[in-house]
């Protein structure tokens, strides 16, 4: 052990000395969480839509006020006598509401009245987004006109773990292990890919440190890294992002020291296997970061990648970890719910510690 806590001191020495490594592992890091978090939104508000009232009555004004009242829309008039296809052509709104004529008098003697929505369909989901909005507002409208029977079925809705629909409560955990998957990969695979670029590797294959001590000394190193990214992150997400344990973070901290192992050794893997910084950082770009962004279900569920690529998940370590994460911050299921992603965690990096010893014993045993 003397050995390895001489590496991880030697590896936290070289990287307190590098200002710039030392602004990587800590300052980009929050920057990059706070950009994310603040410029991906799952709501949307504001959105500008265009309403043509060709009718005029009391009925189509108190529609469009249902319009307006609304906090997703952003109501613009339209002059009659103009067509409202030029407004979506000029890309200026999202959305055409057309009120047609006699849509007052329909409503008063109990008749169909339809209203027409024009929807930029450039953006599909956008378009799916102003019309399901749309139909709300119509449907909320219509409950205040049409009489219903008072024996009828109401559903009431309620809304679990993230009642208030908060964007950045869902997206801050995702993009809190994405960040941490990320940095401390790429530092680990740049400081073992530097050492077999310059050479200087050779001086640990003809000293008498094990291949074990010497990637252990990395790895340890890294996962303090880790942990003081996590630190700085936390703070982050307790304060901006206004999130809170909801549960016993006993869950999340085993799962983090394993997560922290695991995304070392993966670097570790690399920059033994790899031994030139740019193809490190290539790799590190391809399973650090897309890997983890698209196939991990922080953006959408895993559930809507095709079959045909849903497999892939399985392997992709950041997907058990943000499931711990967010299981931590908004379900609160507990052991119950997490003992087997942090498991699959701890066989991946098992997995990556295996591949990288493997490589450095045989160089080991070459000189």
């Amino acid at each position: 052990m003397r050995r390895i806590f001489a590496q991880v001191r030697k590896e936290l020495t070289q990287l307190v000395r590098d200002r710039l490594a030392l602004a990587l592992a800590l300052l980009l890091p929050a920057f990059l969480l706070l950009l994310m978090g603040t410029a991906i939104s799952l709501t949307v508000d504001d959105m500008p839509l265009v309403v043509q009232d060709l009718d005029g009555s009391q009925a189509s004004v108190r529609l469009v006020d249902a319009f307006r009242a609304s906090l997703t829309f952003h109501v613009v008039s339209w002059p009659v006598q103009e067509n409202p296809v030029r407004a979506l052509a000029g890309s200026r709104v999202r959305g055409v509401l057309i009120i047609p004529q006699h849509f007052g008098e329909n409503l008063a003697r109990h008749r169909a009245a339809n209203v027409q929505l024009l929807v930029d369909g450039t953006d599909a989901n956008t378009a799916k987004l102003v019309a399901g909005y749309a139909q709300s507002v119509v449907g909320a409208y219509n409950a205040r006109i049409v009489t219903r029977p008072q024996d009828g079925v109401e559903a009431v809705v309620r809304l679990w773990f993230n009642p208030g629909l908060d964007s950045k409560k869902f997206y801050g955990p995702g993009i809190f292990v994405l960040v941490l998957t990320l940095f401390p990969t790429l530092l680990a695979a740049l400081s073992v890919a530097r050492e077999g670029e310059e050479k200087t590797i050779l001086q640990i294959y003809v000293s008498n440190i094990s291949a074990h001590e010497y990637l252990l000394g990395k790895i340890f190193a890294i996962m303090v890294v880790f942990a003081a990214e996590a630190a700085v992150l936390g703070v982050l997400l307790f304060t901006y992002f206004g999130v809170s344990l909801a549960v016993d973070p006993t869950p999340l901290l085993v799962g983090s020291i394993l997560y922290a192992f695991c995304v070392a050794a993966f670097g570790v893997m690399v920059g033994v296997s790899i031994p030139n910084q740019l193809g490190a950082i290539s790799v590190v770009a391809l399973g650090g970061f897309l890997l983890v962004f698209i196939m991990s279900g922080l953006l959408f569920p895993i559930e809507n990648i095709p079959a045909q690529l849903r497999w892939i998940c399985n392997f992709v370590w950041g997907r058990y970890y943000i499931e711990i994460v967010r299981d931590a911050f908004l379900q609160g299921a507990g052991w119950s719910a997490v003992w087997y992603k942090a498991a699959i965690i701890a066989a991946i990096g098992a997995v990556f510690y295996a591949n990288a010893w493997h490589s450095t014993r045989s160089m080991q045993l070459k000189y």
